[in-house]
C-alpha cells in the first residue's frame, strides 16, 4: 500500500548520504553528549543559507547560553538538500534531534513514527500553546509548528517591465500574458519562470496551483481530489500552455528546481516570477542593484472575489529518535518566545508563528509593508499542507502537466490521468 513512498524514500537515501557524510556525519552527534556533559543537539534546516549571514547562529549562542549544558550544532543546506537529507534521516532513523519542516512533509513522517508528539511535549514543558499562530496535526496531535510563516506572491524586476514597454503592473491574466510575451520578445529575458522538476515538485504547489487559488479555486472538493471537471485548474492549464507555446516561459521548465528560478531571476534572465518572501535577501544580497517589486498574483479575467496567496512555512519539529527530547523542547519554545520570534521573522522577512511578535520590517521596510499588506487582505491558501503523502501527489500532477505542455495528452486526459493518481494516494 506504501510502495511508492517507500520507494521514493530509498532513492533519496542514496542521494543524501553525501550531504550527510559532509555535513552530519551520519547524524551522530544528536546521540551522544558532548565533551564536559553538554549534550549537542543538532538543527537540520535550510532557514541559515536564507538569513543574513551569522544570524542563526547568533540566535544559537543566545540560547546556549541562556540553557548551559546544551549546544547547538547547525546543519544547513538549501532546501532541495535539507529535504533530501531529512527524509533519509526519516527512513534510516538518524534524524537530527530538532528539523525544519515543510507541512507538505509532515503527514508522511508521522505515518513513519519519525516525529514526537510536540501536543505531548508541549503538555510536559507546560508550554502555553495558545501564543501560536498555527499548529499542523494529524488526527487532533501537533507535529509541526510554523516558526515563520511566507506568503507566495508575484516578484516583478521593474527595469524589464519598463523595457518591454508595459507601464503597470498585471493584475489579471490577459495583462500577465501580454506583459509575459512582450518581455520575451524585448530581448534575452524570459517573461516568467516555471519550475517543474519532478525530483522536487513543489513547483506545482508553489508556481501552478497558486494561480488556481489566487481566483477562489480549489484543487479538492470536500477534502478529497477534484480535478476532472474542474474548469478552474483546467483554465490555469491551458493559460500556462499558451505561455509555454509562445516562449515566454523560461527554457528547461521541465528540469528546472526552485533555486533555478530564484537564480535566473536574480540575474536578471527572467521578469517575473512568483516565489517566496524568504527568497527577498538572498535576492538583495547577490544582485543589490536589482529592481524589482511584490505585488499580488494577477486573478482570472474578471473575478471580482478577495485574492489568495499560496504560503509555506519555516516548520519545526522533534525527531522520535532523538535522545534529547526535553532539550530539543527547549530549543523549539526558545524559538517560539515573542520576542526570538519577532526577530527570526525580522531576518527573514515572514509572518510570525508567536501571535505578539511583531516583526520591525513591517514598518522599516516599504516592500515588505506592501506584502505585509497584501497578506492582509488576502485569504492564505495551500491545500497541500498536511495531506497524505502531499509530494507524490505534486509528483503525479507534475508529470501529467508536463505531458500536456509537450503536447502528448489534452487537458481533460491529463486531469483524468492525475485524479487516478491521487484517488489511490488518498486510500492508502
Amino acid at each position: 500500500m506504501r510502495k511508492k513512498v517507500w520507494a521514493s524514500l530509498a532513492a533519496m537515501v542514496a542521494a543524501a548520504l553525501a550531504f550527510s557524510a559532509c555535513t552530519a556525519s551520519g547524524s551522530t552527534t544528536s546521540t551522544s553528549a558532548s565533551a564536559g556533559g553538554n549534550v549537542t543537539l543538532e538543527f537540520a534546516q535550510w532557514w541559515e543559507p536564507e538569513l543574513p549571514a551569522g544570524s542563526l547562529r547568533t540566535l544559537m549562542d543566545q540560547f546556549e547560553a541562556a540553557n548551559p549544558g546544551i549546544k547547538v550544532k547547525l546543519i544547513s543546506g538549501p532546501y532541495a538538500s535539507t529535504k533530501e537529507q531529512v527524509v533519509a534521516g526519516a527512513a534510516a532513523g538518524t534524524m537530527s534531534d530538532v528539523v525544519g519542516l515543510d507541512g507538505a512533509w509532515v503527514s508522511d513522517f508521522v505515518k513513519q513514527g519519525s516525529l514526537t508528539n510536540l501536543s505531548t511535549a508541549m503538555t510536559d514543558a507546560k508550554f502555553d500553546a495558545s501564543q501560536l499562530a498555527a499548529q499542523v496535526k494529524i488526527k487532533g496531535s501537533t507535529y509541526m509548528i510554523p516558526v515563520a510563516n511566507f506568503v507566495y506572491p508575484m516578484f516583478v524586476n521593474n527595469d524589464v517591465l519598463t523595457k518591454a514597454g508595459i507601464s503597470a503592473l498585471p493584475t489579471n491574466r490577459t495583462e500577465f500574458a501580454a506583459a509575459a510575451k512582450a518581455i520575451a520578445k524585448s530581448g534575452t529575458t524570459s517573461g516568467w519562470i516555471l519550475p517543474l522538476d519532478t525530483a522536487t515538485p513543489n513547483g506545482i504547489q508553489n508556481d501552478f496551483m497558486s494561480w488556481v487559488w489566487a481566483s477562489g479555486g480549489s484543487m479538492l472538493k470536500d477534502g478529497q481530489p477534484n480535478l476532472v471537471g474542474n474548469q478552474g485548474v483546467k483554465d490555469v492549464m491551458a493559460f500556462v500552455k499558451d505561455l509555454y507555446d509562445s516562449g515566454a516561459i523560461a527554457k528547461g521548465t521541465f528540469t528546472l528546481k526552485e533555486q533555478d528560478k530564484v537564480n535566473q531571476f536574480t540575474n536578471g534572465q527572467v521578469g517575473m516570477m512568483v516565489d517566496s518572501l524568504a527568497h527577498v535577501n538572498l535576492i538583495r544580497q547577490q544582485n543589490a542593484n536589482l529592481k524589482f517589486t511584490v505585488a499580488a498574483i494577477p486573478t482570472a479575467d474578471g473575478y471580482t472575489g478577495k485574492g489568495a496567496l499560496p504560503y509555506a512555512s519555516w516548520g519545526i519539529g522533534i525527531a522520535n529518535n532523538s535522545k534529547h527530547q526535553a532539550e530539543a523542547f527547549k530549543l523549539v519554545s526558545f524559538l517560539m518566545g515573542k520576542d526570538v520570534n519577532a526577530k527570526i521573522c525580522s531576518l527573514a522577512h515572514a509572518f510570525p508563528g508567536n501571535t505578539g511578535a511583531v516583526p520591525d520590517f513591517v514598518n522599516n521596510d516599504p516592500a515588505f509593508k506592501q506584502a505585509f499588506d497584501l497578506f492582509q487582505k488576502s485569504n492564505l491558501t495551500n491545500e497541500f499542507t498536511g495531506l497524505p503523502v502531499a509530494e507524490d501527489l505534486m509528483r503525479s500532477f507534475d508529470n501529467e502537466l508536463q505531458k500536456y505542455l509537450a503536447g502528448k495528452e489534452s487537458a481533460d486526459e491529463a486531469l483524468t490521468a492525475a485524479q487516478a493518481a491521487w484517488t489511490k494516494s488518498f486510500a492508502a
